[in-house]
C-alpha cells in the first residue's frame, strides 16, 4: 500500500514534472512569509504608533507592491516565482512540450503578465473580499448601520452565497491537485492553468545559464539621457528586488525556528500569567488632538461620554467602550482611541455581566 502511495505522489523517472509535495511546498512558502512580515509590522506599530502605524494600516497595499516587484524580478530573470525558484522549478508555456527554453530566457509576454497578475492580484483581492465579508457580518449581526431594505436584501444574499462560492473555489484547487497526483493534469493549481503555463524542474543547463547571467553583468553603453534614466531605474528596481529576494531566501530558514520559539514562549507565558496580579493600565497614553479622554465615572464610555451600552473591551489596551462607538472608531482609525495602539475589529471582545 505504501508503495502505491509513493508511486502516486512521486514523479515518474524521466518526467520533468515536480512531485505533489514540491508543488504544494512552494505554494505554502509565500503563505508562511506574509504572516511573519505582518507580525513584524504589528510589533513596530505597537511600539511607535505615530511613526510606524501606517505599516499596520496599509500592510496589504505595501505587501502587494513589494510582492509585485519581487515576482516581476523572478519571472523576468528565472521564468518562475520566488517560491518556485527556491524549490528549483520553472514555468514553461503549456504548448512547449518537447524543447523547453532556458529559464534565463523568460516567459512569453502573454504568459508572463498573466502569471504576474495571478500571483499578486488574486491573493490580494481574495484577502480584501474576506475582510469585507467579515465586516458585513459584524454590521449585520449588531445592526451598526441599518441599510435600506433593498440593499439589506442584497448583501444578506451575498453573505449567504459567499460560503458556497468559497467552498467551490477551494474544491476546484483540491480536484486539480487530485488530478495532478493521478497524472490526469499537467498542473496542480488552477492558477497555472489560467496563466497558460506548467511547472517543470530546472535542468543542469538552466542552472548553469542562471549562474552565468547573475555572475557576468554585460556592460551597456547608453547613447541618450532617456536610455540612461531607464537603465538607472532598471538597476535600482533590480537592486531592490535582489535585496528582497536575498532577505527572503535567508529568512525562510528561520520561519520554523520562529514558530517553535513563539509557541514555546506562549506556553511559558500562559503558565506564568496565572500567578501574576492584574497589570496596571498602559502608562504611555496618546493624548493627541483626536484622542479620547478617560471619564471620571468608570461606567461611562470614553467616546460618547454616556453610560456604556453593550460593553466591549479592546484586547490590545484593556479599555471598555460601547460596542457601536468603538466599532465605528476602530473601523475608521485602526487604533485604540485612548492609547493609540494598533487595533483591528477582531480585537473587540464583548463583555457580559452576571445579570445578563
Amino acid at each position: 500500500m505504501a508503495e502505491v502511495g509513493a508511486h502516486l505522489t512521486a514523479a515518474p523517472a524521466g518526467d520533468d514534472r515536480p512531485s505533489i509535495f514540491e508543488a504544494v511546498a512552494q505554494d505554502s512558502l509565500m503563505a508562511a512569509v506574509k504572516p511573519a512580515l505582518q507580525h513584524l509590522a504589528k510589533v513596530l506599530a505597537e511600539s511607535n504608533p505615530a511613526r510606524y502605524g501606517f505599516l499596520w494600516r496599509w500592510f496589504d497595499e505595501i505587501y502587494i507592491l513589494l510582492d509585485l516587484l519581487l515576482q516581476q524580478q523572478y519571472l523576468a530573470k528565472c521564468s518562475a516565482s520566488f517560491s518556485e525558484n527556491f524549490y528549483g522549478l520553472k514555468r514553461v508555456a503549456i504548448g512547449d512540450c518537447k524543447q523547453h527554453s532556458l529559464a534565463c530566457a523568460g516567459l512569453p509576454k502573454k504568459q508572463h503578465w498573466k502569471s504576474l497578475l495571478l500571483l499578486v492580484l488574486v491573493p490580494y483581492l481574495k484577502r480584501k473580499l474576506e475582510k469585507l465579508v467579515s465586516s458585513l457580518r459584524e454590521e449585520d449581526e449588531y445592526s451598526i448601520h441599518p441599510p435600506s431594505s433593498s440593499w439589506k436584501r442584497f448583501y444578506r444574499a451575498f453573505l449567504a452565497a459567499y460560503p458556497f462560492v468559497n467552498m467551490a473555489w477551494e474544491g476546484w484547487f483540491l480536484i486539480q491537485q487530485l488530478c495532478y497526483i493521478l497524472g490526469k493534469a499537467q498542473h496542480h493549481s488552477p492558477m497555472l492553468w489560467l496563466a497558460g503555463v506548467r511547472l517543470v524542474r530546472l535542468t543542469a543547463d538552466d542552472i548553469q545559464a542562471l549562474e552565468k547571467k547573475f555572475a557576468v553583468a554585460a556592460p551597456s553603453q547608453p547613447h541618450s539621457i532617456k536610455t540612461q534614466v531607464q537603465s538607472a531605474m532598471k538597476k535600482a528596481l533590480g537592486g531592490i528586488a535582489f535585496s528582497l529576494s536575498t532577505g527572503l531566501s535567508v529568512g525562510v530558514f528561520f520561519l520554523q525556528f520562529l514558530d517553535w520559539w513563539y509557541s514555546s514562549e506562549n506556553q511559558e507565558t500562559i503558565k506564568s500569567l496565572t500567578a501574576l496580579p492584574t497589570p496596571p493600565p498602559p502608562v504611555h497614553l496618546d493624548h493627541g488632538a483626536d484622542s479620547a479622554l478617560l471619564p471620571k465615572l468608570k461606567t461611562m464610555c470614553p467616546l460618547c461620554h454616556k453610560i456604556r451600552a453593550n460593553a466591549t473591551v479592546l484586547s490590545t489596551s484593556g479599555y471598555v467602550f460601547c460596542y457601536r462607538c468603538v466599532y465605528n472608531y476602530v473601523k475608521t482609525h485602526q487604533r485604540c482611541p485612548i492609547t493609540g495602539y494598533a487595533t483591528e475589529l477582531q480585537h473587540l471582545v464583548k463583555l457580559y455581566s452576571p445579570e445578563s
